[in-house]
């Protein structure tokens, strides 16, 4: 009788969002999760919030303990372990400082999406929570992502114009991290990004869809940054290959209830 010999499953790179639920399933970790598994990555995700929200918006928002945050990182990391971090809504002081200080002890690239706003305009980060933000969180990241009303939070450079887009990378880069990635999105013309390290610049564009259905967008680009990361990529091919990502994901954007729909994250399945 012949023996079969079990042949050895590969295990796919390990990716762990630290972020807020979103109810309508656009953005937050359900937004991460898809992304990842857009990548070919395994998706892990700690919980911080919970929030009552579809397309019309943010309806309520509840944080976490940070105890139970605090117990789901550990139990993913001193377990499964992880190739690449990115967070989300971390939305008040002590979960900034609290993450933080467990990003600081985990040996993974780190991508820091610091949501401020969804994208219709509702508050998710307290105003106590900025200096968290900018002391201890970016100080941490691999890369940072903000666009341009975060990075306008954050450090008070105002971005009207392509050119703005170096003074503002500078003044996130002086925060610590070490790359930065502007999302000039919300610019007329092309979709402009720039990302940098204060040395480097790459310009990333893409020609601008007119989609009103953009919901996670930003939630998806950083996803998709920490899947390349963890599957060996240096930042610059992430970051590249997570804008082409997210380009299609925005050409297919679908509409959901009455409000704005959200990036197509299986666009590329579709036929």
């Amino acid at each position: 009788m012949a023996i079969s010999v079990p042949v050895p499953v590969p295990v796919p790179p390990r990716v762990l969002t630290v972020a807020g639920s979103d109810s309508g399933g656009g953005a937050g970790i359900q937004a991460d999760l898809k992304t990842m598994l857009a990548f070919g990555v395994h998706g892990m995700s700690v919980l911080t919030a919970v929030t009552a929200q579809n397309s019309q918006g943010v309806q309520g928002a509840w944080e976490l303990p940070v105890e139970a945050v605090r117990a789901q990182y550990r139990s993913v990391v001193g377990d499964i372990g992880v190739q690449a971090v990115k967070t989300g809504m971390l939305s008040s002081a002590v979960l900034v400082d609290a993450v933080a200080e467990l990003l600081a002890g985990t040996d993974a690239p780190v991508v820091v999406d610091p949501v401020g706003v969804s994208k219709h305009g509702d508050p998710l980060l307290a105003a106590s929570a900025l200096h968290g933000v900018r002391r201890r969180l970016l100080p941490v990241a691999t890369v940072a992502t903000p666009n341009l009303d975060e990075v306008a939070q954050l450090t008070g450079v105002r971005v009207t114009e392509e050119a703005d887009l170096r003074r503002a990378a500078h003044a996130v880069l002086e925060f610590g991290p070490r790359w930065a990635l502007i999302k000039g999105g919300h610019l007329p013309g092309d979709a402009v990004d720039l990302l940098t390290d204060g040395d480097q610049e790459h310009w990333l564009r893409a020609p601008r869809h007119e989609n009103r259905h953009t919901h996670g967008t930003g939630c998806t680009y950083a996803a998709a940054i920490a899947s390349g990361l963890a599957a060996g990529q240096d930042v610059v091919a992430a970051v590249g290959a997570a804008k082409e990502y997210v380009t299609g994901a925005i050409a297919h954007g679908f509409p959901l209830g009455a409000g704005i729909g959200p990036v197509d994250h299986a666009w590329r399945f579709r036929g």
